[in-house]
């Protein structure tokens, strides 16, 4: 294989236009978050994406023994403590049996000392709709403004999705919309779960896919899905193995472009996370529902790459100022 590309911070840029519409976004956030305890009827304020809990767990993340000596400096320890929350991806809580197939699986690593490392929130789709910086944060602006009541902003929503349309049918987004279909009931844990955009690690750039072992789909089905999770959890022992691609070429394995798959770059496994049973925390107490999983706050050498994920460190800051402003109003708490 060639050498691995280098990042380069030009990845990460926005344009000036792009720069006023993050803006305009990040009012709209702290707008739907100032309001999300009523949008949600819940007594807290929640997070602008994935707000639903579904459970969270300590967890350990096992490193390879046999990992590449080019990857070895940034895992020079046997295992690491994870803190993992499993969620949907939905804007709103519903107390619903089946929710939409869309689940989170956020990932926060710990030293030694307890010191945060990194964060990954990982999902189960591996692509991301959207290309354009600027219809992506139109749409986001549109949806904030809609479940704020906003009813104005429904026709600038519908345009922007008109927009999606093209970035909607590469062959790799219609297979995977299509397979994602087809398990709509599969368990939460059965699904494969991803970075979708790329990360440091160190001067390389990655992609993430973390694989469940021996894990049955039809598990839970007559269940809610927060149930269903939590008896696994707690009579199972879980095990994923992790595995990274690494960018060579921005032709095969694009930053940028997060609506097709990487090519032409072999997966390489680095470690397991296991969750042993009977290692839930309790996702209704508020500390646990307010840790954050923002990527940006891990060490600098393990942060996201790419213009997408840029905006997504913006999101985060005024999602998690606001909700610990209102949360400290609501129940005295400071995060």
């Amino acid at each position: 294989m060639p050498n691995p590309l280098k990042y380069n911070k030009k990845f990460d840029e926005l344009n000036e236009e792009e720069k006023k519409l993050l803006e305009i976004n990040k009012k709209t956030i702290a707008d739907f978050v100032e309001q999300s305890s009523s949008i949600s009827d819940v007594n807290y304020a929640t997070r602008n994406a994935h707000a639903k809990t579904y459970a969270v767990a300590k967890g350990t993340f096992w490193t390879e023994p046999d990992i590449p000596e080019s990857l070895q400096p940034f895992f020079d320890k046997e295992k690491f403590d994870l803190t993992i929350r499993f969620s949907n991806a939905q804007l709103k809580i519903k107390n619903s049996k089946k929710d939409i197939p869309a689940y989170g699986f956020a990932v926060q690593i710990k030293d030694e000392n307890g010191g945060l490392l990194a964060n990954y929130p990982l999902v189960n789709f591996p692509l991301f709709p959207i290309n354009s910086v600027s219809t992506f944060l139109k749409l986001f602006t549109a949806v904030n403004k809609f479940y704020s009541k906003k009813w104005r902003s429904l026709f600038s929503m519908l345009i922007q999705v008109i927009k999606m349309i093209p970035s909607l049918v590469t062959g790799d987004m219609v297979r995977n919309i299509i397979k994602l279909i087809g398990r709509r009931n599969d368990f939460i844990l059965s699904f494969d779960y991803y970075s979708v955009g790329a990360y440091r690690l160190g001067d390389q750039i990655i992609k993430i896919k973390l694989c469940p072992k021996n894990v049955d789909k039809h598990t839970g089905r007559k269940q809610q899905i927060k149930d269903s999770l939590k008896n696994y959890l707690e009579t199972h022992d879980f095990t994923a193995d992790i595995l990274i691609q690494l960018c060579y070429d921005l032709q095969d394995q694009p930053v940028n472009k997060l609506n097709v798959e990487w090519k032409n770059s072999p997966f390489i496994k680095i470690g397991e996370v296991k969750i042993t049973k009977d290692s839930l925390l309790d996702s209704r107490n508020c500390t646990n529902e307010l840790l954050s999983f923002n990527p940006f706050e891990s060490k600098i050498f393990f942060q996201p790459v790419g213009k997408i994920q840029k905006l997504r460190d913006e999101a985060y800051k005024v999602s998690v100022q606001t909700r610990r402003k209102i949360n400290k109003l609501l129940h005295g708490k400071n995060s």
